[in-house]
């Protein structure tokens, strides 16, 4: 069985014990979280799809760690004008172990 959640703006198929890494979610390690925003539910080959959302269906979390991405760099250079500049970024994330998901 598996679904398709939408959580920060993006989509993410998950299954039961797959880790995914999301944009940030407000919590501690070890918390309890639940993604009501569930847009397809599949368990063999009875599917369900959402117009948006399949009524009655969450898929529900736990949250692993508060993470940092890689470092990004925006580097912009006006040539023949000694004009530059350099920004560096790095992206919160929380990581999410799936523990259930739970059909209408």
């Amino acid at each position: 069985m598996f679904a398709v959640i939408k959580t920060g703006g993006k989509q993410y198929r998950v299954a039961a014990n797959d880790e995914i890494i999301v944009m940030t979610l407000a919590g501690e390690a070890g918390e309890k979280i639940t993604f009501a925003d569930v847009l397809m539910l599949a368990d063999g080959d009875n599917i369900q799809v959402g117009a948006p959302l399949v009524a009655g269906a969450t898929v529900l979390g736990e949250i692993v760690a508060q993470a940092r991405g890689p470092k990004v760099i925006a580097f912009k250079k006006r040539r023949r004008k000694n004009s530059k500049r350099k920004r560096g970024h790095r992206q919160d994330l929380t990581v999410v172990r799936i523990t259930g998901i739970q059909a209408a």
